[in-house]
């Protein structure tokens, strides 16, 4: 095994685990999940990732790469330690990315060459950076992804042993030609984890979580959100007499058995297909949407209450609380303006929702995720609202609907925010500006209508210095008068 292993790893602080009172542990029986397995292609690829993979490269949204969002994932866990197999340019990009984006702990890498990979030896190198990093005493689960090269090679992660010393060992294939985007990536090793978790408890007691478990029946939330969001969910599930669970992708282990002991799941952000399989093969049914706007939150009270078999009249009771309060945060502030909207993060068709309830003229929006289930209600509601929804959304598809649409303000991906400027048109990143706020209930209505309309009211700035740049040398017309007196007086032009 190569030393770079052992020197880029960093042990995080050791973590006691707690002893579980007896009763706390969730069985089979309490969780009320099945013996079934997700199917997986012949690959050893789960069937959406391999259906990708047949697809073809060009059939790819023009997005990051895809690992960045499963290493994400597992950067973000408590005692979890993340290994990338892969060519040193993708891995050298890939720790730039997460380090960036607030990664606080050193990424591991197997390196190899031509002959490694042909004769195998990659993969013995693998398993044995697998027994070098498989401390109890510091991790809970060690995730080795494979990137494009050994993914294409068929370097067979599925063969490492499940567990190594009571630490478990999860083998991931995210390879840049076979999973669309980073954001369906986060699924790719949430549902392996998700999976492992779920056949634990099937064999027997499992850990609680850290706080210990709800009074209320709970709710699991599927998607990275903003730290308001889950909170807001909370208190919109409390007045449903219900909890909310854990947050999948979760931050350790043991939340894991945490949101499969819950009595249903959200899928906040649609994306996230294999969690959502997880779930119904566990026995829990999974609501779509999200509680954005006045009545995607009535629809989002309705869904929850059918699936966990909340009476009516305390359905009634919270709609009576909530309703009329986002009603008034989205009357308090309006936003009057054409948008055309896309991005990769997965939640862009809620947005759109929101901004559609709050006045907004919206008239695209992109997303590079693809169709799911979870998403088809948010895609039916904006389509009635006359708004083309544009699943596995290219660049080009992207600046199309802007020169079409002529917006007020555009929100998109890099890209498309440089494009939008250079064309003077107010333009706004969605993964900085909008996913990175608050979106649920009264709180997110207001939010997002401030950074908007602050974009709206800077078109006289982007036409003052449309203009100003249009001149032929760059200057206001005094300063041209100027210039012109001064290349007479001094001989240099006439």
């Amino acid at each position: 095994m190569s030393e770079t292993l052992t020197d880029s790893v960093a042990l995080t602080e050791p973590e006691h685990s707690l002893d579980v009172p007896k009763g706390l542990g969730a069985r089979i029986a309490d969780l009320g999940v099945s013996r079934a397995s997700l199917r997986v292609s012949a690959t050893g690829l789960p069937q959406d990732v391999a259906k990708a993979c047949d697809s073809g490269a060009h059939d790819q949204p023009q997005s990051m790469c895809p690992a960045f969002g499963s290493l994400r994932v597992g950067l973000r866990m408590r005692r979890t330690a993340t290994v990338l197999v892969g060519s040193a340019c993708c891995v050298y990009g890939l720790t730039f990315t997460a380090h960036f984006y607030g990664a606080r702990r050193s990424v591991g890498y197997v390196p190899f060459d031509s002959e490694t990979l042909v004769t195998g030896k990659l993969f013995e190198d693998v398993r044995e950076a697998a027994y070098a990093l498989a401390d109890p005493t510091h991790y809970d689960a060690v995730v080795i992804i494979n990137l494009c090269v050994p993914s294409a090679s068929g370097v067979p992660l599925r063969l490492l042993p499940q567990s190594i010393n009571g630490v478990r060992i999860i083998g991931i294939d995210v390879p840049g030609f076979g999973v669309p985007t980073h954001a369906e990536a986060k699924d790719v090793l949430s549902a392996a984890m998700l999976r492992r978790a779920r056949q634990e408890a099937e064999q027997g007691p499992v850990q609680a979580p850290r706080g210990g478990r709800s009074q209320r029946p709970a709710v699991a939330l599927i998607g990275e959100m903003f730290p308001v969001d889950p909170m807001t969910i909370g208190r919109l599930l409390e007045s449903l007499e219900l909890a909310a669970g854990p947050v999948v992708p979760t931050r350790e282990w043991r939340e894991l058995y945490g949101a499969l002991a819950g009595v249903a799941a959200a899928a906040i952000h649609p994306q996230y297909s294999g969690v959502c399989n997880e779930f119904a093969v566990a026995g829990r049914p999974v609501v779509g949407s999200a509680p954005v706007g006045y009545e995607g939150t009535a629809a989002w009270l309705e869904a929850i209450a059918a699936a966990c078999g909340v009476p009516s009249t305390v359905l009634t009771a919270a709609k009576n609380r909530w309703l009329p309060a986002t009603r008034e945060a989205i009357k308090g502030a309006p936003i009057k303006g054409r948008i055309t909207l896309s991005g990769y993060e997965g939640s862009e068709l809620i947005v759109g929702r929101l901004l559609i309830e709050s006045g907004a003229d919206l008239r695209y929006v992109g997303t590079a995720c693809g169709r799911t289930e979870w998403s088809r209600t948010d895609c039916d509601w904006l389509e009635s609202k006359g708004v083309r929804v544009q699943y596995r959304a290219t660049l080009e598809q992207d600046l199309a609907a802007m020169r079409e649409f002529s917006p007020d303000v555009v929100i998109g991906t890099t890209p498309v925010v440089q494009q939008a400027k250079e064309r003077a048109i107010p333009a706004l990143y969605f993964t900085n500006l909008i996913s990175a706020r608050p979106l649920m209930g009264p709180a997110g209505a207001g939010s997002l209508a401030q950074v908007i309309n602050a974009a709206l009211a800077s078109r006289s700035r982007f036409d003052a210095m449309d203009a100003f740049f249009r001149h032929s040398d760059g200057c206001f017309p005094s300063d041209r008068g100027a210039r012109a007196a001064a290349a007479v007086a001094t001989g240099t032009g006439g």
